[in-house]
């Protein structure tokens, strides 16, 4: 095993008796959402997994440790120290081990710590990917790359809405990253149900999903697969509505200089503000879906 890899007593007895696990990541503790909303959330998505019929891993970087199944007292010492804690991507684990030091960990990072475990499937809020005027600032997010090299199924509420998402999907196609719409076949964009944007299939059930992913991995492929869930009806917010609200939290950003890995926290920060906190329970509830989905899906994906 891994060095660096702790694996939780409930995780590695559910790996190693077959059952299906779903990994949870991080940064939507420490820098997705506000204390004590992100405590209380992830608590709460780990609680709807178990419902469903999984066993929960949140995934961290605690004390230079690559944790696989976090702990309640873990979680809330996250949520509490929030943005203190380390934003992790691939580029900053060797250093944050080195120093012992905390992270929360992206979808990248989240990938990587799950197949060292040897976790399957994945599920969170919206992957990174290609942001608006990345034609200049050459500004995309390492989960793309994760998503082409890292053998995971990372189901999601679609790319998150403040991203270029025709780029997006131009980039995920470039490295054979096959997008998947679950009951859909138009890509959902976070907040909202519609893009515009075309998916490359629709498929139905957790169990053709399993099927499809159980044939890559069988097939030796490199990398994962995205699963697009559209956050349910009755939490989708009116697309002119985020997108005004994505426009103004863009110009201030460019107004303020802001870049990096420092734009998606201050968009997601600056839309929340703007909507009201519309797009906070928004957030919670695309969360919960994805995280039932995960759930079936992995224990389809045991089931063989």
């Amino acid at each position: 095993m891994n060095k660096y890899l702790s694996i939780s007593p409930e995780v590695q007895q559910a790996l190693a008796q077959g059952k299906p696990v779903v990994a949870l990541e991080s940064t939507i503790i420490s820098h997705g959402m506000p204390y004590p909303q992100n405590v209380e959330t992830a608590l709460r998505v780990e609680q709807t997994i178990r419902d469903h019929g999984a066993v929960p891993a949140t995934i961290a970087i605690i004390g230079g440790k690559l944790k696989a199944g976090c702990t309640p007292e873990e979680i809330e010492y996250l949520g509490k120290k929030g943005q203190a804690v380390t934003k992790a991507s691939r580029r900053d684990l060797p250093v944050l081990i080195a120093r012992q030091a905390d992270g929360a960990t992206t979808v990248a990072t989240t990938m990587i710590i799950a197949a060292m475990a040897g976790i399957r499937v994945f599920a969170t809020g919206g992957i990174g990917g290609v942001h608006r005027g990345a034609e200049t600032t050459m500004d995309i997010s390492a989960d793309l790359e994760e998503l082409a090299q890292t053998p995971v199924m990372v189901i999601c509420a679609g790319a998150k809405s403040i991203l270029d998402l025709g780029l997006t999907l131009e980039y995920l196609e470039t490295k054979g990253v096959p997008v998947i719409g679950y009951g859909t076949e138009e890509l959902p964009a976070f907040y909202t149900r519609h893009s515009g944007f075309r998916v490359d299939y629709r498929i139905d059930t957790p169990e053709e999903l399993a099927a499809a992913f159980r044939a890559k991995l069988d097939m030796g492929l490199q990398g994962g697969m995205l699963v697009t869930n559209p956050i349910p009806e009755a939490y989708s917010m009116p697309a002119d509505v985020i997108n005004k609200a994505i426009d103004e939290a863009i110009a201030e950003a460019n107004r303020l200089g802001i870049h990096g890995k420092e734009t998606t926290p201050f968009l997601l920060a600056k839309v929340k503000d703007l909507t009201g906190g519309d797009s906070l329970a928004a957030n919670i509830q695309l969360v919960l879906n994805n995280a039932r989905l995960a759930a079936h899906t992995a224990a389809a994906l045991v089931r063989g």
